[in-house]
């Protein structure tokens, strides 16, 4: 094969600038596509990847012009949006966070990219690894919630699933993590707009996901569209050039998002196309997605003195070693030359997925269904929506496989009546359906109502101002509620929705997210209790909109809320408290915490500590049970605030009926430290409230204190040491 230096060497400037643009087609756009002529840049040299095009015949065709019609004979890059499955769709990753199981996250990244390789794809734009805590923010569907711990372990388990043990496997895919970084805080959780974050914010809440994934060999991130302290992200050489590339290492690719580049001149720090191509190169923006001003730009950028030609041979270089890691540049059909997976491949799969996604958030009683329910009053637009299962992001699926509410309850419940009307449509105005629905639930021994999102209102350009029912679904599930049956609430949407009223009146509520192909059996499966409820919130749920954006590790006030005192941190209208902690949930039955306890109730700062914490967990109900239990620390003093509690690991316990186990934690250094007044990484000595327990509310933890001291020799600790 021939190395990547002779064939930079025989590539023409215009051939190089080539390689850095990354261009659409029409099958799926988010915005205008930037391509005149796609064939004829092709066969020039001036294009170096194509995404949202996909299917072997079409990819084949494209290549071919690349490998058999241009000089060099170079391959094209073929990318796409795989965030949760290509033609077996997973729950959005919202949903599959839910599950806190790192094996299950890597196995669906697994099947994802066994389909996406079958299609010719060779890179994902996934995994999205923004932590999002305002549920206005569409993306929030995207995204593995609200914790950087959590982030980093599903950073890590999809670059796993996507890449596999060797990259350049036919049934490999590689990863881009996005979008890099603090996207997720976009003023008033608006699609597109800055943000403003602190440094002690971003290498705390918004770097570790990015850092796990880059730990694990994601081979490429992409660069969000928002400005961060003013700097867009596109044109952000410290955090680009600087912090991934020379402190993190990263040999990968840095692409932009979607037009971005051109974008800098909107955001007001390029006056025209040609500074703007050359502060993103500068900055360490290697791909330029659809906005063209690499190859329209960059020969003039060069000629101004904007750019060094060394700069542009830098970013071919990382173009083509990804090529070549990909195998492309040993046989750039390697994938499409893969036999079709069949689509009952993964059904298995996305079942068990999409029921361990699925969190049960309150329940008077009235589930699992009783055996001696007759008759179900099926209503809402979402009852019977197949489509809209799939949420955002399914591109390449046709949804003809989708199995709907209807059908799962259906198939589950052979011996039951189910009527069904949707009363009023996801979205609109009209309301004439709400009293036929109301007639239909006559003579019910319960009525299941499917509410919330269609799967457009989430993700990309998905902001809502006022995250609740849309359409007339408030006055659809208000009559029902008030028929007198008792009523289940199944929710769909890609962010929590402010709905105190309705959790009130229920006697049932499911979130279901989105929960992709399977979504109809698993529900059913829930409800019926063939499958206990073992998710868990891994985000904070709000209990009215003027509280967003709203997540468990607050920074401690100096006036915390006092009930008897209007001079402390409260709202005149409204507690503190959110509707449900992270890490709510429930399951059909109790797990019962005892004997919090540790190794040592006082340890030495040193980098090899290892602090085993153990807690006596019992299943107190009559059938097994699967519950994940969450570590968190306080540092009770330290030299910069901390958080009130901060996530460090979990486990799950799973146990048979009345089954005790002993779950043991393990603690490291890096648990006890965080980012000193210069940021670099510091454990003080001092006290530290460990606590576990089934959610991030405070008053159901059970807690213990450890203290943390100086060595008795003075030894190196690397920077893990008492201040700075």
């Amino acid at each position: 094969m021939i190395s990547i230096d002779q064939l930079l060497s025989e590539m023409t400037l215009e051939e190089k600038i080539g390689q850095l643009n990354l261009i659409t087609v029409d099958q799926a756009v988010t915005g205008s596509v930037g391509s005149d002529d796609m064939i004829a840049n092709i066969r020039a040299g001036r294009i170096g990847g194509v995404f949202n095009v996909w299917g072997r015949e079409k990819i084949t065709r494209l290549q071919k012009l690349a490998v058999e019609e241009t000089r060099l004979g170079l391959p094209l890059l073929f990318g796409m949006d795989v965030l949760h499955g290509q033609q077996t769709i997973f729950p959005v990753p919202l949903a599959e966070a839910s599950a806190f199981d790192a094996d299950l996250w890597e196995r669906t990244a697994r099947a994802a990219a066994c389909e996406a390789a079958a299609d010719g794809i060779d890179l994902t734009f996934a995994p999205m690894l923004d932590v999002a805590r305002d549920p206005r923010w569409g993306r929030m569907v995207e995204s593995p919630g609200e914790d950087p711990r959590v982030g980093a372990a599903f950073a890590a388990a999809k670059v796993r699933g996507f890449q596999s043990a060797r990259l350049s496997a036919r049934d490999a895919i590689g990863a881009t993590a996005k979008h890099f970084c603090a996207y997720g805080a976009a003023l008033a959780g608006r699609d597109y707009a800055a943000a403003d974050v602190s440094d002690r914010a971003l290498h705390e809440i918004y770097l570790p996901p990015f850092h796990a994934a880059l730990r694990e060999g994601c081979v490429a991130v992409m660069a969000a569209y928002p400005s961060v302290a003013g700097i867009p992200m596109a044109a952000n050489r410290e955090l680009l050039n600087g912090y991934l590339r020379q402190k993190l290492g990263f040999a990968g690719v840095i692409m932009s998002d979607y037009g971005a580049v051109a974008e800098l001149i909107q955001h007001g720090v390029a006056g025209d196309i040609v500074e703007a191509a050359a502060l993103a190169l500068t900055a360490g923006v290697d791909m330029d997605m659809v906005s063209g001003a690499y190859v329209s730009a960059l020969p003039e950028a060069l000629a101004r003195g904007l750019v060094e030609e060394r700069q542009i041979d830098e970013a071919a270089r990382r173009v083509l070693r990804l090529k070549r890691d990909l195998g492309l540049l040993d046989d750039p059909f390697r994938r499409v030359a893969v036999a079709d997976a069949p689509l009952e491949r993964f059904k298995g799969l996305a079942l068990d997925a999409a029921r361990r996604s699925i969190t049960l958030l309150t329940n008077s009683g009235v589930l699992p269904l009783s055996a001696g329910v007759r008759r179900i009053a099926l209503i809402g637009p979402l009852a019977d929506a197949a489509g809209e299962m799939q949420g955002p992001w399914s591109l390449a699926a046709s949804g003809e496989s989708n199995v709907s509410i209807r059908e799962g309850l259906a198939a589950a419940l052979p011996d039951c009546e189910i009527v069904f009307s949707p009363g009023v449509e996801i979205e609109g105005e009209d309301a004439d359906g709400i009293e036929e629905a109301c007639r239909r639930c006559a003579g019910a021994d319960l009525i299941l109502l499917c509410l919330g999102e269609s799967g457009r209102m989430s993700g990309e350009a998905a902001s809502r101002a006022a995250p609740v029912l849309p359409g007339r679904q408030a006055a659809l599930a208000r009559a029902v509620l008030a028929l007198g049956p008792p009523v289940v609430v199944v929710l769909f949407s890609g962010r929590p929705l402010a709905l105190p009223w309705l959790f009130e009146s229920a006697q049932a509520v499911v979130a279901a997210w989105f929960p992709g192909s399977m979504a109809g059996t698993a529900i059913a499966d829930i409800l019926t209790g063939r499958f206990n409820p073992s998710a868990r919130l891994p985000v904070t749920w709000p209990r009215e909109i003027g509280q967003i954006p709203i997540f468990y590790a607050e920074r401690p006030s100096g006036r915390p809320a006092e009930p008897e005192n209007l001079f402390t941190s409260k709202y005149l209208d409204v507690t503190n408290e959110p509707q449900f902690p992270f890490g709510h949930g429930l399951s059909y039955g109790a797990v019962e915490l005892t004997h919090l306890r540790a190794s040592a109730e006082t340890f030495t700062i040193e980098r090899e500590l290892t602090l085993a914490v153990e807690i006596d967990a019992t299943n107190r109900g009559g059938r097994a049970i699967e519950a994940p239990l969450f570590l968190f620390i306080h540092d009770v003093v330290a030299s910069v605030a901390r958080p009130l509690i901060e996530l460090k690991t979990w486990r799950k316990a799973r146990l048979e009926a009345g089954e005790t186990q002993t779950i043991v934690f393990s603690l490291s250094l890096e648990d006890f430290s965080f980012p000193g007044p210069r940021l670099t990484p510091c454990c003080e000595p001092g006290v530290f409230e460990i606590l576990v327990g089934e959610s991030a509310d405070r008053r159901r933890l059970l807690s213990i204190f450890v203290q943390a001291k100086q060595p008795d020799a003075p030894r190196s600790t690397s920077g893990f040491s008492e201040g700075e």
